[in-house]
Formats: C-alpha cells, sequence, structure tokens
C-alpha cells in the first residue's frame, strides 16, 4: 500500500502544478488510506507536503510574472489568521468522542474523515461545471470585491487548519470571477497562497503531535517532484481542461470515504 502512496504522492504534486489545485484534497486520503496514518496525524502533514510543494511550484510562475502578490496579500492575511485560530484553538475544542447514533460512535478522527469527503465533493462540483466567463458586469466596487475575497480567505482558512486542504478549488474562482484574475496567474497566486497558508497552519501546531520526519520528507520530496512536472506540463496541456476529468475522479473518491467510513 505504501507503494501505492508513493505513487499517489506524484499526481498530488502533478494536480497541483497543473491546475493550482485540488492536489491537497488527496493528501489527507493517501495519508490515511495508503499509509495507515491517523486522520488527526494526517491533516498535519498535509499541510506540510502541500505547503512545501506549493512553494516550490510558485517559484516558476513567480519568475514568469504570473503572481499577483497584492492578490496573494488580499487572500492570505485573512486565510492565514482564520488557519492559525483553527488550529490553535478550535480543533483542540472537539473530543475525542463527539456523540453516538445508534451503534455509530462519531470520534474526532471520523468526524474529520466526514468532514474531508463533503469538502471533496463541493471541490468535485467547482472541477466539473464549466467554467463560465462573466459577461455581465455587475454594480459591486472594487472595495466590495476585496471585501467578498477576503471573506472567502477567511472561509478557506478555516477548512485548511480543519482538514489541512490548501483550498485551491475555492481560491482560484475567487480570483478569476471576484477579482478578475487572468487564470495563468490566478494559477500561481494560488500556490503562493496556498503555501503560506499550509505552512503557517503547519508550524502553528507542529507542537501537538509527533512528527516522523523521515516519512514526511519523502513524501514531501515525491509531491515535489511531482509539481515540476505539472508545472512543466502546464506550458504544454491547457489545465482547464483537465480539471472536469479530475473532478469527477474527486468526486468518486469523497463518495467512496463516506460510504466506507460509515457503513464498513
Amino acid at each position: 500500500m505504501e507503494i501505492f502512496g508513493y505513487v499517489a504522492s506524484i499526481f498530488i504534486g502533478i494536480s497541483l502544478g497543473l491546475i493550482g489545485g485540488g492536489g491537497s484534497i488527496l493528501t489527507v486520503p493517501v495519508l490515511v488510506y495508503l499509509f495507515g496514518i491517523d486522520a488527526f496525524l494526517a491533516t498535519e502533514y498535509s499541510l506540510f507536503i502541500v505547503g512545501i510543494s506549493s512553494l516550490v511550484g510558485s517559484v516558476s510562475y513567480f519568475k514568469k510574472g504570473l503572481v499577483d502578490l497584492k492578490t496573494a496579500f488580499i487572500f492570505g492575511v485573512p486565510s492565514i489568521i482564520s488557519i492559525f485560530l483553527t488550529r490553535k484553538y478550535l480543533l483542540p475544542l472537539i473530543p475525542d468522542d463527539i456523540f453516538s447514533l445508534g451503534n455509530l460512535i462519531v470520534t474526532k478522527n471520523l468526524f474529520l474523515l466526514l468532514v474531508f469527503p463533503c469538502l471533496m465533493i463541493i471541490a468535485s462540483y467547482k472541477m466539473i461545471q464549466k467554467q463560465v466567463e462573466i459577461t455581465n458586469e455587475t454594480n459591486h466596487s472594487e472595495n466590495h470585491k476585496t471585501l467578498l475575497a477576503a471573506g472567502e480567505g477567511s472561509i478557506v482558512g478555516v477548512f485548511t487548519g480543519l482538514v489541512g486542504a490548501g483550498g485551491g478549488f475555492m481560491i482560484i474562482p475567487a480570483l478569476v470571477n471576484l477579482l478578475k484574475t487572468p487564470m495563468k496567474t490566478a494559477i500561481g497566486t494560488s500556490l503562493v497562497i496556498i503555501s503560506l497558508n499550509s505552512l503557517i497552519g503547519f508550524f502553528s501546531s507542529m507542537n501537538q503531535v509527533k512528527i516522523e520526519w523521515n516519512l514526511l520528507a519523502t513524501i514531501t520530496a515525491i509531491a515535489i517532484v511531482g509539481i515540476i512536472i505539472g508545472s512543466q506540463l502546464s506550458k504544454k496541456i491547457d489545465g482547464k481542461k483537465l480539471k472536469p476529468v479530475f473532478g469527477w475522479f474527486i468526486l468518486v473518491m469523497g463518495i467512496y470515504i463516506i460510504i466506507k467510513e460509515l457503513f464498513f
């Protein structure tokens, strides 16, 4: 199973490099089901793997001038604050046994594993739906759009802190639709935001868990290889065309996790 896990780690990176998101949504299931890591610890590992991989992937976009630092600041700061508060205060408040429903005991691990596929299903919808270019200009002011983007950044931060997902599937539509960021720049900017969010989330709570650095470093290194491959492929392949295919895969994975955790 670990061999499959290492292979899957390559695809985590490829997805991040090619479409600017989606890879992080794979990381926790890979860690839990292929490496046998506890769900809570998997969210911590995911933050590091996704953070370092995205940071490496953002370098090539930055060199090409495809990173909007102002936008990264607008979206990133609220995200970082939300992540810090979620990892530091919200997660420790969740009890080991949350509630029971008949014979089903909803533990902290099960809760995280059920939140995650719900997030995956939302992500899959965002990826599968056709990318509609906005033709009707709204009357919203730039300040209003900025506030909406900051608000979405806060929401992304909560999810990132809770389940260790970078939230690229939410970041890119917000950058493109709200802030009118070109797609290629949105991908590069998304990688910067994801890297900042994930790494700050990881280092703010790393003292709460025991980390196997050798395993974490190996998976991260493989994911970095994947993101380099994905960045190169992005020059030849339109990531938008692959998004729906990846979206259907994420949808099936999400449904599988729900069925597995509740009925098996």
